[in-house]
């Protein structure tokens, strides 16, 4: 955008009334390329173009792209709020958040208008008298969902029509495996085979207390008649709902149905995932990918009059992973749609807490898919680079943390992030040699030693590795602060090699906080890409540290049960779990591969086994 145009804007814009409406941004073109809403016209629209140089990402990238601007005033901004929903439906902008439209949903069909009705999976809902339940937007959910419906209630999913060819042949596999009830057999009443089918429908609304009430009933009922082949068939009914909700993960006990959404940014994308639990079930999910928004309400509440505008229909609750811009216009939005009350909350504590870090970690994992692509390593190491005054792009990143307990079984974790996502074949463990008790600066220094004195062996043989010790990294991260930095400085020097070499500061609640240099922090929270980068490589060398520790702590443990079995000293245990690994695989080991690991003895062997065997060692 020219210094002109901006001018022209910012003057065109101090020319709005300050009343509510909706404001469409068009480009030299005449394309909408963004729709938004306003409480008051004048303020909202005029901060994009005064304010131009404070915005990131997305927003600057749509302000660079405007040339002018249209606006329809509402009486009120909830008016407002419904029209710029509608217009974003209608023009998709392209710095809208835009989703996936109806096509991509499935439904659930329950054909209640023929005599001997069927239930089965749909792509969209026709106007032919049968009952939909849905949408629901993996289709692989519908499909399992039916499957699970059918079976228990032992509903026929063969094309035989009825009546027309009831008793006309013998019923096929699934009626003599219990799988159908077979109605072609003449058998069953039309009353009958509605009641099932009216059960299996309440069943797929997750009305699971109520049909599993009803049915006991109705088995106490035959059984009190002395009608107990009915009673049984009932009890197998009642068996088969039981496996089927052990198998599904539930996930809100309290909150029989609402939508759970979280959010995960980058600096470059926003992650949302959406929980759909119905009947305190998690029976459906989906996941979303737009372009970074810094402001998170703001995020939140454009996604969600996006994503409610096309589903149609909201839950009677809506769990948010953090506040939200607008929430009670929103709130009254979706309860116009649903045609009830529906509610926005933000759990802070207990279950809904739990329920809303799952579909967090789950935004989070989201984006570190994403962040494979070259592109989007590509800005943020660009962004690191020029924070920390490197001469070049960190592309080869290597960070150390190390892991102990009251400074036994200390060890050391090294995790590899090439082109801004983790390279875990690169990734390396260390047992400390040199170091006793509770000291991480001579740690740090046994393992950046270890590490350069491989790196000066390849590079003596003339090796030029694209990964491990063979290669110089462009960067070293230390899990830790300007003290770790001065104490491995000296050993850089030692092997002769110009590597950058930081420090990544936690706070008291072990967040990141800074990254540390020698004599002093750089503050990484106002970039908020280099924020969550280097957050997410300090979580991940942490994990892999304290994973290395735990395993070599079970381990110790493991070896330390073994020397109480006669003639297994220490040795004799090292060697054994070295060979075997767990305790699980020990165990399942015979006689003959315990006497063939070295230093074992067949007489040893023989006892061990037996021990073993008896489960005196668990």
């Amino acid at each position: 955008m020219d210094e002109q145009t901006l001018e022209r804007l910012k003057t065109e814009s101090n020319t709005l009334p300050l009343s509510p409406g909706v404001y469409i941004m068009k480009n030299k073109g005449g394309r909408i390329i963004y729709i938004g809403k306003a409480k008051a016209l004048k303020n909202r629209v005029s901060q994009y173009f005064w304010r131009f140089a404070q915005h990131e990402g997305k927003v600057r990238k749509m302000v660079e792209n405007v040339d002018h601007f249209e606006y329809i005033l509402t009486d009120s901004e909830f008016e407002a709020l419904v029209l710029e929903c509608s217009l974003i439906k209608q023009h998709k902008p392209k710095y809208n958040i835009l989703l996936k439209d109806d096509k991509g949903y499935s439904y659930i069909r329950v054909s209640l208008q023929e005599e001997w009705p069927r239930i089965e999976s749909a792509k969209q809902v026709a106007d032919d008298g049968a009952f939909y339940l849905g949408p629901y937007i993996s289709s692989f959910a519908v499909k399992e969902t039916v499957d699970e419906a059918v079976k228990a209630f032992r509903l026929p999913v063969c094309s035989r029509r009825f009546p027309q060819d009831i008793g006309k042949s013998r019923p096929c596999l699934n009626y003599y495996i219990r799988q159908c009830c077979a109605p072609c057999r003449g058998k069953m009443g039309n009353a009958e085979y509605r009641e099932l089918v009216d059960n299996a429908v309440t069943f797929l609304k997750g009305g699971y207390n109520l049909i599993l009430n009803q049915l006991q009933q109705q088995m106490s009922t035959f059984s009190d008649a002395l009608e107990f082949e009915k009673a049984a068939r009932i009890r197998d009914r009642i068996t088969a709902i039981q496996k089927i909700r052990e198998r599904q993960k539930v996930v809100a006990s309290r909150v029989e149905e609402q939508d759970v959404i979280a959010m995960a940014g980058d600096g470059c994308n926003t992650a949302v995932e959406v929980f759909i639990i119905r009947g305190g079930r998690l029976c459906d999910r989906s996941s979303f990918l737009f372009d970074f928004l810094q402001d998170e309400q703001a995020a939140r509440a454009e996604f969600l009059r996006s994503y409610y505008s096309q589903v149609k229909k909201a839950p009677p609750r809506v769990t948010l992973d953090g506040p939200t811009e607008d929430a009670v216009l929103i709130e009254q939005y979706l309860s116009e749609l649903a045609g009830r009350k529906v509610s926005i909350t933000v759990p802070q504590k207990g279950e809904q807490a739990a329920l809303i870090a799952m579909v967090q970690a789950n935004a989070k994992e989201k984006l570190n898919h994403l962040s494979q692509r070259p592109a989007h390593g590509e800005k943020v190491l660009d962004e690191l680079g020029q924070l920390l005054g490197l001469p070049n792009r960190p592309d080869y990143i290597e960070s150390y943390d190390i892991s102990n307990t009251a400074g036994t079984g200390v060890v050391a974790g090294m995790v590899v992030f090439a082109d801004g996502r983790p390279l875990k074949s690169a990734y390396k463990r260390f047992s400390i040699k040199t170091v006793e008790g509770q000291d991480d600066y001579a740690c740090m220094r046994e393992v950046i030693s270890r590490r350069l004195s491989r790196l000066k062996e390849a590079k003596e043989k003339g090796e030029d590795a694209k990964e491990g010790f063979g290669r110089v990294p462009d960067l070293i991260l230390l899990d830790g602060g300007r003290g770790h930095v001065s104490a491995v400085r000296p050993v850089l020097e030692t092997y002769g090699f110009e590597i950058p070499l930081f420090g990544m500061v936690k706070d008291d609640k072990h967040r990141t906080r800074a990254i540390a240099r020698d004599g002093g922090e750089i503050a990484i929270n106002a970039n908020r890409s280099v924020f969550t980068f280097v957050s997410n490589i300090q979580e991940e060398v942490h994990r892999y540290a304290i994973a290395y520790h735990h395993k070599t702590q079970q381990k110790r443990g493991f070896s330390s049960r073994l020397t109480l079995a006669p003639g297994v000293g220490p040795t004799r245990a090292r060697a054994l779990m070295k060979h075997f690994g767990t305790m699980e695989k020990l165990r399942a080991a015979s006689e003959e591969e315990l006497a063939a690991v070295p230093g074992m003895s067949a007489p040893v062997a023989h006892t061990l086994k037996e021990i073993l065997a008896r489960g005196d060692l668990i």
